[in-house]
């Protein structure tokens, strides 16, 4: 593979991993004028994010077997045509219910670019390239996060929020063309994958009985559904509580993207020396320690703006080091289920950010511990699942020799 193609497969299957990272920030800045003009509350059009991972949620564990099935072409055609349909459905919706449920078919279409970008991985680098490679497509996704709030920011206040979703539909339809010339078919269809929901749960089980896909991705998930709690409460903590503009806004996401992205390359270059097992262990620790100092500031109310910011930034710096990583070890012993593994992992992941994000949504105090506490939360759950799996690992493992040992003696 020469570079220059190396370089576009990467482009192509991080920009497929951006679909939904970008549909989720672009549209933020534009909340309150959002639930002005439809008259309804921030609180209740924050539910149209949880509408939106929901959806991805369960999209995902559809499109699994799908990808498996077809190959991953014509999944991805089929899932980003209907991205385009609902993103031109939420550009004309007049109520906050309406909007939450095109964007749950936003989500339902554009989610397959998630699956298939991680299970094109697996399909077309070997596994000692896999963690290298999820942390450039992270890179490429953590870029989001710079352009996109502040794209919508300066969208809704020189036009109006409805053409956000107009140019998410032009987005995803360069995407397609991109898809169609330039991007590799990965794994062939498959017949003997069935379809049939027996089938298909079987797949499933075989995938969650691997012990290391299920510790990693039950951590991992956890661990990397806090930026969600920060999604979904950033916007009422710095409009509202903070009061800054939504061009401000949309810089300050940006400027707290850049610790994501910093991350990333850190991690391209932690990966030569230590393991990705070694890195998510002490990254989920320090995650926790200044999770738990912002809880604590934030209660006391030590922090003024920038200050929030900076504490929000060492967090955050954690999330592109966790999410490469556990994504590799989670994917790595499966080759014909990886279609199934790709989707349980990322169904996981958006069903934990769904959770977290709606119950910000349900804090609401007009406080910024909501936002703090649960980001918190993911880091210290996703710490102790990763400990307790690893025990319970060891303990089976000193079982088995003690029964072998066993078993040789008589």
């Amino acid at each position: 593979m020469s570079r220059r193609h190396y370089t576009y497969i990467i482009l192509i299957l991080g920009s497929l991993a951006t679909v939904s990272p970008f549909s989720i920030d672009m549209y933020l800045p534009g909340f309150p004028r959002i639930a002005e003009d439809l008259h309804t509350t921030i609180d209740q059009v924050q539910l149209s994010l949880t509408g939106y991972l929901i959806g991805i949620c369960i999209g995902q564990i559809i499109y699994g077997p799908l990808l498996d099935r077809f190959g991953r072409k014509k999944p991805l055609y089929v899932g980003l045509a209907l991205y385009v349909i609902a993103s031109i459905g939420c550009a004309f919706t007049t109520s906050v219910e309406a909007l939450i449920v095109m964007r749950f078919f936003q989500a339902m279409g554009g989610c397959v670019g998630l699956v298939a970008s991680q299970a094109l991985v697996s399909d077309l680098f070997p596994s000692d390239k896999r963690a290298e490679v999820f942390s450039l497509i992270t890179l490429v996704i953590a870029v989001s996060p710079m352009i996109a709030p502040t794209v919508g920011g300066y969208v809704t206040s020189a036009i109006a929020w409805q053409w956000i979703f107009v140019i998410l539909a032009g987005i995803v339809s360069v995407i397609i063309g991109a898809i169609y010339f330039f991007l590799p078919t990965g794994h062939e269809a498959d017949d003997s994958v069935s379809l049939r929901p027996k089938a298909v749960l079987k797949g499933y089980a075989t995938v969650i009985r691997q012990p290391q896909f299920l510790i990693y991705t039950l951590a991992g998930g956890l661990a990397t559904a806090a930026p969600f709690a920060y999604i979904a409460g950033s916007a009422d903590v710095f409009m509202n509580i903070y009061k800054v503009s939504e061009q401000q806004y949309g810089w300050i996401f940006a400027f707290l993207a850049v610790a994501m992205i910093g991350s990333t390359q850190l991690n391209h270059f932690l990966l030569k020396k230590y393991t990705s097992e070694q890195i998510i262990k002490v990254t989920l620790f320090y995650q926790s320690i200044i999770g738990t100092a912002l809880i604590v500031g934030v209660y006391n109310n030590w922090f003024d703006l920038f200050s929030l910011i900076g504490m929000m930034f060492l967090f955050l710096t954690g999330q592109g080091l966790t999410g490469p990583n556990t994504s590799a070890l989670s994917l790595a012993p499966f080759h014909k289920h990886a279609g199934s593994a790709s989707a349980l992992l990322g169904s996981w992941r958006m069903g934990a950010g769904a959770l977290i994000s709606g119950i910000v949504s349900l804090l609401h105090n007009n406080t910024a511990i909501p936002m703090v506490g649960l980001m918190a939360f993911c880091a210290l759950g996703g710490l102790l699942i990763l400990h307790a799996g690893n025990a319970a690992i060891r303990h089976q493992a000193s079982r088995q020799e003690v029964e072998d040992e066993i078993s040789v003696l008589l």
